[in-house]
């Protein structure tokens, strides 16, 4: 049985329903198309332990890369978008996945185990998103963000979902990412 959805939530309910071998899942969904698909994989293989899960992704998205790993049992994979052309291969590391084995691009392995760990998380920011967050710390929207750097209000949103990552700000009712973004970078400026 196969299913698409296009949110988190549809991903859960469409694995409870269906039952598939597999899921492959697209780290950005909607409202918010920051990390809701990871997030939604990672809460599959709670509710399912050793669900077999394949993470498509821009970017390695290290702290929520290491819970997929970390919930230990059953398949998983983590590739990224730009390097999965071979349609075999792709086919292939799917079945690995479903399999119960692993499917791990190799930017992901090195950013996870040479990581940043060593680093403050602000030096891990690209030049763009310390632009981007600087701009956030002067108060501007996301629509005022792109006319400033002459990008479009997705790729702000795309840079500050990396920010979010990249500064260990997981997504929480109790929390505003973006105000914990700003104090961070005042922090690290001075």
């Amino acid at each position: 049985m196969a299913a698409g959805v296009d949110t988190g939530q549809a991903l859960l309910d469409a694995i409870e329903s269906t039952r598939p071998d597999a899921a492959i899942v697209d780290v950005r969904l909607p409202p918010g198309f920051t990390d809701e698909g990871l997030r939604a994989a990672i809460q599959a293989r709670r509710r399912t332990p050793g669900f077999p899960v394949l993470v498509l992704s821009q970017y390695v998205e290290q702290i929520y890369a290491r819970e997929l790993i970390a919930e230990g049992s059953g398949g998983v994979g983590y590739l990224l978008k730009d390097r999965v052309f071979d349609t075999h291969e792709f086919v292939g590391a799917l079945r690995r996945v479903r399999d119960g084995g692993t499917a791990m691009d190799p930017e992901v392995i090195a950013k996870l185990v040479t990581g940043s760990a060593h680093l403050p998380p602000m030096a891990t920011l690209t030049a763009r998103e310390r632009d981007v967050l600087g701009l956030m710390a002067e108060g501007r929207s996301n629509a005022a963000i792109a006319a400033g750097l002459f990008i479009s209000e997705g790729t702000v949103g795309k840079h500050i979902a990396a920010v979010f990552a990249k500064l260990g700000l997981a997504a929480s009712d109790d929390h505003n990412r973006r105000v914990l973004a700003v104090l961070a970078y005042l922090d690290g400026s001075r």
